[in-house]
């Protein structure tokens, strides 16, 4: 293939310069507009799926297809911050707008159970925005020194580093060879019982082996699997769960201690990345205020942050500490939603427990509520404050128990 070539979603090969030809939809659609007829059913998806399909770059194995979801924030995000530092009303309007627009898009896209690289584009050209801003307009000003853009710098490549660590593997369990389904496959909707024989009762010593493999070692934790603790047979990956574990219906595989499907990561956060998707976030916090903190004491020189965050008569003296001050406010709307998930997530480890287990819980109505709601204890790992954090420190850390497959 040249630059400018490639394999199309049907198979054939295709060139850029042809993005407009064979739109038989696009003709149909059109044909039937003029003529006030109704479209038939599932005609705009296609037509959406061409356009995703031939909407690519040249590049030198062939021609790159450009993920639509990407396009959004690099586009929209600094329009729409522009404008906002035009005057106060256009601000107060569009940061308001701003939250309710990708709350809408994370609900529609989690109701189609789709994967989308939209958060995590937002996300990091945000950060990338944010700092260009920085550089280019706060920093000028003299105020900031340069131990404090080498600082707020660390920060960020920390937490970029965190990030990429935090989108590797989560803790994936590996799929059977040819997906074949092993003999037990008659009982998919059961559990694997450790006073079953034959491979039952291989799957259910396993179990207890992962069981006793995550308590050992934390303040003398029972040996015995915990009551209502067993491993699971998943009907769509075609293999026995450990315990802890979770099925992502977005990823579409089995994740050890499935915590959640983090968009903004665009992947879950399991045991192998559940620290550093912490730490991404603990990073992110600390640059975050840190930042805004050096901008605000720039742009409204005399007021203490959270004073100046919410009365500075100067903002809108000049167009460039109004974008300042827009882009301040920003982060911290970023911030404040971002420290919810952090306080979330650090309360759950305290009473180890996964988001998915507390989910679980108040489906089932089998946990309790606690610090108003915050966080639901179901009661099966809970081991006290101490031995709580030792478990999730030491995550990753022993090597991941065999399957029965694996077993057999």
């Amino acid at each position: 293939l040249c630059c400018c070539e490639y394999v199309d979603r049907r198979g054939r090969r295709n060139h850029l310069a042809a993005c407009c030809c064979d739109c038989e939809e696009l003709d149909d659609c059109c044909d039937r507009w003029l003529t006030c007829k109704s479209l038939p059913p599932g005609a705009l998806e296609r037509i959406a799926d061409t356009i995703a399909d031939r909407l690519r770059v040249p590049w030198f194995s062939g021609a790159v297809k450009i993920n639509v979801s990407l396009v959004p924030p690099l586009v929209l995000l600094p329009v729409f911050l522009h404008v906002a530092a035009l005057h106060f009303l256009l601000g107060l309007i569009i940061l308001t707008s701003l939250p309710v627009v990708v709350l809408w898009y994370y609900y529609l896209t989690h109701r189609r159970k789709e994967r989308t690289l939209f958060f995590l584009s937002l996300g990091l050209f945000s950060l990338g925005y944010m700092y260009y801003v920085f550089l280019r307009e706060v920093v000028p000003r003299g105020h900031v020194e340069y131990s404090q853009v080498v600082a707020l710098t660390c920060g960020l490549i920390l937490m970029l580093a965190a990030l990429s660590r935090a989108k590797k593997d989560p803790g994936y369990l590996p799929i059977p060879a040819g997906n074949e389904k092993p003999s037990h496959q008659g009982l998919p909707n059961k559990s694997v019982r450790g006073s079953s024989s034959g491979l039952h009762g291989i799957s259910g010593a396993a179990s207890s082996r992962a069981v006793n493999g995550e308590a050992k070692g934390y303040c003398r934790m029972s040996a015995e699997q915990p009551e209502g603790v067993k491993k699971d047979w998943c009907t769509k990956c075609q293999l026995v769960r450990p315990a802890r574990a979770g099925h992502c219906r977005l990823c579409g595989r089995c994740v050890r201690r499935l915590d959640h499907h983090c968009v903004w990561i665009n992947s879950c956060v399991g045991e192998q990345n559940h620290q550093a998707f912490i730490l991404a976030l603990s990073f992110f916090m600390l640059t975050s205020v840190y930042g805004i903190t050096l901008t605000l004491h720039t742009i409204c020189r005399g007021r203490s942050p959270f004073v100046a965050l919410l009365y500075c008569p100067g903002a809108y003296s000049d167009y460039s500490s109004a974008l300042s001050f827009t882009c301040v406010w920003y982060c911290a709307i970023v911030t404040a939603g971002m420290g919810y998930i952090l306080l979330i997530q650090l309360l759950n480890i305290s009473y180890n427990v996964t988001e998915r287990e507390a989910r679980l819980a108040l489906r089932d109505n089998t946990g309790r509520r606690l610090l108003g709601g915050l966080v639901i204890d179901t009661g099966q790992y809970n081991r006290g404050l101490l031995c709580n954090w030792g478990h999730f420190l030491s995550l990753g850390s022993a090597p991941p128990q065999r399957s029965a497959e694996d077993i057999v």
